[in-house]
């Protein structure tokens, strides 16, 4: 199972990527793809909408269940991935590429440190 070292990751399964221009990258990861099954719909919220840490931002709904998203960072959504919106199969496809699901800005840059390193995460999975 892939659980790229560069990413940080939630105890929800969530996974960030902090890009150039500061903002995140938010998405879920392999493992939480693949507990979910095939992916048929996603809820994500509007651009513009601020998130407090921890604080529900969606839904994935799969075959099995519906999973609620969690914001792993504070701040201001940026953008949302439409493509997920249209083709919810791109989650299971590509977690960590073309299966990314919001962008925000961080109102604190520095709440990322918090959140879980690869190692950490595959612990965390293997349990």
């Amino acid at each position: 199972m892939s659980v790229p070292e560069e990413l940080h990751y939630t105890e929800e399964h969530e996974w960030v990527e902090t890009r150039d221009s500061g903002v995140v990258r938010v998405g879920i990861t392999e493992y939480a793809q693949q507990q979910l099954g095939d992916v048929v719909f996603v809820d994500l919220p509007e651009v513009g909408k601020t998130l407090s840490s921890g604080e529900v931002f969606g839904e994935v709904e799969s075959t099995k269940s519906v999973s609620e998203l969690f914001a792993p960072v504070a701040g201001e959504v940026t953008a949302i991935n439409e493509a997920v919106s249209d083709s919810p199969d791109l989650i299971n496809e590509d977690p960590y590429g073309t299966g990314w699901l919001i962008e925000i800005t961080p109102s604190d840059q520095s709440s990322i440190d918090g959140l879980l390193n690869a190692d950490s995460y595959a612990q965390l999975i293997s349990e």
